[in-house]
């Protein structure tokens, strides 16, 4: 058997289908951002081994942490292939929130003093296809 987290022989397996779909959707938020004039800091951002989440669903990495001058934001991205069942920013739920809250008050406690003198900001990003909604202050 190959190490953790590898598949047979060693090799990293594929990604899913759902989890290119996931990253397509994190790389058009990420542009989305980037051409309104933030800075993309960290993104898929998770607590040092040992202080992460476990097991009560919350959150267990921050998809996406952009800056501009005045503003730090954790933006959680859903993507979906389609509103059939909703909005995909529905799935963001009150536990979720409270989540992301945790991780991002971690990660400006290890960030520098810059970006911790900014506002802070949760945004959630909606994606399905290819518009992008982008909901600002969300929570």
């Amino acid at each position: 058997m190959g190490p953790v987290g590898k598949g047979p022989a060693g090799r990293v397996p594929a990604p899913t289908d759902r989890q290119q779909i996931g990253r397509a959707g994190e790389d058009a938020v990420a542009r989305w951002y980037e051409a309104h004039g933030y800075r993309i800091v960290a993104r898929n951002w998770r607590a040092p081994a040992g202080e992460r989440t476990r097991g009560d669903g919350t959150a267990g990495e921050i998809d996406l942490i952009a800056a501009n001058a005045k503003a730090v934001v954790f933006c959680e991205v859903k993507t979906r292939t389609s509103d059939r069942f909703g909005s995909p920013a529905d799935a963001v739920t009150r536990l979720k929130q409270m989540g992301i809250r945790r991780l991002a008050a971690r990660w400006l406690g290890l960030s520098s003093g810059e970006l911790r003198s900014r506002v802070v900001r949760f945004d959630v990003a909606s994606v399905v296809g290819a518009d992008v909604d982008v909901i600002e202050a969300a929570f």
